[in-house]
């Protein structure tokens, strides 16, 4: 407003000035009236937009204060979870996570004095392995295992795998598909010692390439192999099916399958052989054994069937194991098989079970959160045969009894019992008789990761 008075008191003393006559004739003096005209402009120019600028900073004094954004976290390339050890995800699909078990075992086994066998006592550093596994871009994922219970580095698995929907691809050295008993992980079996038959078979993992689908309750497995990493290189193949059937009947989980095997053994001079020890492992002792026979195939086959219902479950398998084209009049036939029952003596804990296989037990209570974790009793009948034609290898009838206690995820305990009954066994008594008993206990400390 001052700017506005000072404006309207020069503009009226120019007009007076303009006015007059005198000053009309005298050109010097109609110069600087048009300079004050100039200036009068000028200067009613700078008056309105100082209007404007007070009028802006009214309106802004009036106005709400505007609270600015706060600023997007930085997305991480990366992310650190925990389950049962650290695992790395980063960006694109890459995973990173190590791995392990270590499981000590303890016993003895009483074998009749009459044999001239005395086995008593023994323990072992049954497993201890150290391995990474994850994926990568792309489908593709990997795992590397390695076993150091023999006091030798031992490749155990070591894949690659590429996935694609319900179809997995791998290659390299793991699994074949014989019996849900021998893929079952050693970190979550009920005894133990798998049954007889998968260590009488000569069950192992071999390099190979094989394809798995798996769909809902659908699973079907198989693959071309050709030996175990520490006996390549040489020109034994083996091909491998498998196929479950896993419906859900209620709260209930059962389980169907079957699975074939046949090998083709091509080095001159080859053998099979199979034998079994009484239950534990730490004993060198073998009460059933065919000794070698030479073959240049093997087949085999195999069913099995088990059920979860509460803490409640059942399980039983069968294989027959043939070698082909032997010295013998006719090829034989072996079997072996087992069934067993286990309950849960804690309550809501339960047999784990995911792809085919039994899982990991999950205490509903575990140790360190108020719980004692979970406890179970299985019980189990173990036969093997290995009499067939001319093939005297014995038979065993195994009644085993097994307590396990899983304070936690990821630690376990196990008491095993066994009574294995022989016929036809490899070492006589005596009295030349080769029918008799041995007694086998072990124990279990394990942990994994």
């Amino acid at each position: 407003m001052r700017m506005m008075n000072l404006m309207s008191t020069a503009s009226a003393t120019a007009l007076c000035l303009l006015s007059s006559p005198a000053l009309a004739q005298d050109a010097p003096a109609l110069a600087a009236g048009q300079e004050l005209a100039a200036m009068r402009a000028e200067l009613a120019r700078l008056a309105s937009r100082v209007d404007e600028l007070e009028q802006d900073l009214a309106e802004a004094k009036a106005a709400p204060p505007v609270t600015a954004a706060a600023p997007e976290p930085a997305k991480k390339d990366t992310k650190l979870s925990w389950k049962g050890a650290p695992e790395i995800e980063g960006e694109g699909g890459w995973s990173f996570k190590p791995f392990g078990r270590l499981q000590f075992d303890a016993g003895f086994t009483s074998v009749p004095d009459a044999t001239g066998l005395a086995d008593g006592f023994g323990n072992e550093l049954r497993r201890a392995r150290i391995g990474v596994e994850g994926s990568m871009p792309g489908g593709f994922g990997y795992k590397f295992e390695t076993e150091f219970a023999n006091g030798n580095a031992e490749i155990t698995d070591a894949i690659i795998t590429y996935k694609d929907g319900p179809l997995t691809y791998t290659l390299g050295q793991h699994n074949n598909f014989q019996s849900l008993e021998e893929l079952n992980s050693s970190r979550f079996t009920t005894m133990i010692e798998r049954a007889a038959f998968t260590d009488a078979f000569n069950f192992q993992r071999k390099v190979g390439a094989s394809v798995q689908y798996n769909a809902k309750d659908v699973l079907l497995q198989g693959g071309v192999f050709t030996d175990n990493i520490d006996a390549l290189s040489n020109k034994n193949w083996s091909m491998d099916a498998r196929a479950v059937y896993m419906p859900k009947l209620g709260d209930a989980q059962l389980h169907f399958g079957g699975s074939v095997h046949y090998a083709s053994l091509n080095n001159a001079g080859n053998t099979v052989r199979y034998r079994q020890r009484p239950l534990v492992h730490f004993t060198g002792t073998r009460f059933v054994d065919t000794r070698s026979i030479a073959a240049d195939s093997e087949l085999g086959i195999g069913i099995e069937a088990a059920g979860i219902k509460g803490p409640f479950h059942a399980v039983a398998e069968g294989y027959w194991q043939k070698p082909g084209a032997t010295a013998l009049p006719s090829d034989p036939t072996f079997f072996g098989g087992y069934g067993e029952v286990g309950f849960f003596l804690t309550g809501n804990d339960k047999r784990g079970y995911k792809g085919g296989k039994f899982d990991r037990v999950k205490p509903a209570k575990p140790v360190g959160k108020g719980g004692f974790g979970a406890l179970e009793v299985n019980l189990r009948y173990d036969y093997l045969d290995l009499n067939s034609g001319p093939i005297i290898g014995g038979k065993q009838n195994a009644y085993e009894i097994s307590l396990v206690w899983t304070p936690t995820d990821y630690v376990r305990f196990l008491m095993n019992y066994g009574r294995l009954n022989y016929d036809d066994a490899v070492y006589a008594a005596a009295s030349g008789n080769r029918s008799y008993g041995v007694d086998a206990f072990g124990i279990r400390a394990q942990v994994d990761f």
